[in-house]
């Protein structure tokens, strides 16, 4: 229950005191000026409660802390929110790197405050649940995105693939052709969010509506800045050119993290999850993905996915199988031959029909084609 108003707080601490056990249950109380509520504070039972951003009389905060109740710093300190938000849009995360290098974007201080933020032998402080509260909220926002927002009525294709796939390489230009295959198909694109093999789905589904030869002159214009990791701001720079050459209604999903900030997060997504912890991001990624899953060649990241997406399908029947495609026979074959071993897992599993190993972006949309139709969206998820 999140309180935001002093208002607010007395109604609810007079409904608590009326109460048998005067509990403040499951209360977030955020940026509240309770100076003048000690003898409130007192009476109630707040050891379910936190307060983040209150201001307190000179004993207000240790009679909270004496009554159970959790009370948490950020100001400047802490650069993300910790209630309820919509999900994050390029402009937010990015929001200076015209005038300024990424290390000053609000992207970048939140990865900087999560790496000064870090747990030590098993011990944290605070930021650990406002980074908690941070991905509930994330996480809260992507299901409302998708269930009740932007993708409501569009079926979900997963993309996955590495982030080491520069801009201005035959097979980022393939990445963004298929990424154009599937918006302009009907389905809506959703990648870890990140560079490389995710940019360019992501982007493929900016420019779905283009012509070849204005998809040409943006795969130019962002080779001038091919390499995210060492290239951090003329990279997103680049990004926002095209965008502003190539104006896009289109909407697609972006699912990153900051478990791995160095990779910056990239600006073709209209909608960005952006979690802290890892597990979640790569859960709902897979579990929104309910259009099939289409994987590029990756490293270790990506045949996680493999295997994480495989382990579902494995138990799950019939309609919740969704079809995975593998894009690059060598690759998977022999580089990382993951495919041998999913096919091993598939074998007399409802799974089997819906695994397939293909070479090109038109073979696997005509997979996943054969496996699905487009439906308007009918189970929502446990708890929602």
């Amino acid at each position: 229950m999140n309180i935001t108003s002093l208002v607010e707080f007395d109604r609810l601490a007079a409904e608590a005191l009326a109460s048998h056990r005067a509990r403040g249950k499951n209360w977030r109380v955020h940026r509240v000026d309770l100076r003048e509520r000690d003898t409130v504070l007192k009476s109630l039972d707040l050891s379910e409660a936190l307060f983040i951003d209150c201001q307190y009389s000179s004993q207000g905060q240790q009679i909270v802390q004496a009554t159970g109740g959790l009370c948490m710093s950020s100001g400047s300190e802490l650069p993300f929110e910790t209630g309820a938000r919509d999900l994050y849009s390029a402009d937010e995360l990015y929001s200076g790197i015209r005038t300024q290098t990424y290390e000053h974007v609000p992207d970048a201080k939140i990865y900087a405050y999560s790496q000064q933020h870090v747990a030590v032998n098993g011990n944290s402080d605070d930021s650990a649940l406002s980074k908690t509260l941070h991905d509930h909220h994330i996480g809260q926002a992507l299901v409302s995105a998708v269930y009740e927002g932007m993708f409501q009525d569009t079926p979900i294709i997963g993309v996955m693939g590495g982030h080491a796939m520069n801009r201005g390489t035959v097979e980022y230009a393939r990445a963004v052709e298929l990424g154009r295959m599937i918006t302009r198909a009907g389905y809506a694109v959703a990648t870890g969010g990140g560079p490389g093999a995710m940019e360019a789905a992501n982007a493929g589904a900016w420019l779905a509506d283009y012509e070849p030869e204005d998809i040409t002159t943006a795969l130019r214009m962002l080779a001038e800045a091919p390499d995210a990791i060492h290239q951090r701001t003329g990279w997103a720079r680049t990004a926002l050119m095209v965008k502003e050459r190539f104006p896009s209604q289109r909407q697609s999903l972006g699912v990153p993290t900051w478990f791995y900030g160095h990779e910056p997060p990239n600006l073709f997504a209209t909608g960005i999850a952006k979690f802290f912890t890892n597990s979640i991001r790569e859960a709902i990624l897979l579990e929104q993905s309910n259009g099939g899953l289409v994987v590029l060649p990756g490293a270790a990241g990506t045949v996680q996915e493999i295997f994480q997406d495989a382990c579902e399908n494995y138990y799950a029947t019939g309609a919740r199988v969704v079809p995975m495609v593998l894009i690059g026979k060598d690759y998977w074959t022999k580089d990382l031959p993951a495919w041998p071993l999913l096919q091993a897992l598939a074998k007399e599993r409802v799974m089997e029909q819906k695994i397939a190993l293909v070479d090109t972006a038109e073979e696997a949309m005509a997979f996943i084609e054969s496996m699905t139709t487009l439906r308007r969206r009918t189970r929502h998820p446990q708890g929602s």
